[in-house]
């Protein structure tokens, strides 16, 4: 729910992390939203948006692309945040690219077995 950046170089923005605080302040936003959409599964992409619907203790590196059930969602399933698949290494990135896909398949599969 909150974007902030700072410029690294003409036109181009490079995206901060929000500080708990921001976070925090931002949740009572994110909750009505997923209170009134009543999503099936929330997809949190990156470790903030993860953290922020699961807690702090919960690890992307760990978890990406499992359902975790929730109060407010059927599940919760984490991947990493798109950016950092363009940000990984050239000789990387594929296999980055590749993982990010199977997380959202995994998503697919979710919705059509609880159908």
């Amino acid at each position: 729910k909150h974007f902030k950046f700072v410029v690294i170089e003409r036109g181009r923005r490079l995206h901060k992390k929000p500080s708990a605080g921001e976070v925090r302040a931002c949740n009572p936003w994110l909750q009505e939203e997923i209170r009134l959409v009543k999503p099936r599964v929330v997809v949190a992409l990156g470790a903030t948006a993860a953290q922020a619907l699961l807690g702090k203790q919960f690890r992307v590196t760990q978890d990406r692309g499992r359902p975790i059930p929730t109060d407010f969602a059927d599940a919760v399933v984490a991947t990493v945040h798109p950016s950092a698949v363009l940000r990984a290494p050239p000789d990387a990135r594929e296999e980055a690219r590749q993982e990010f896909f199977a997380d959202l398949k995994k998503v697919a599969s979710y919705l059509k077995r609880s159908a």
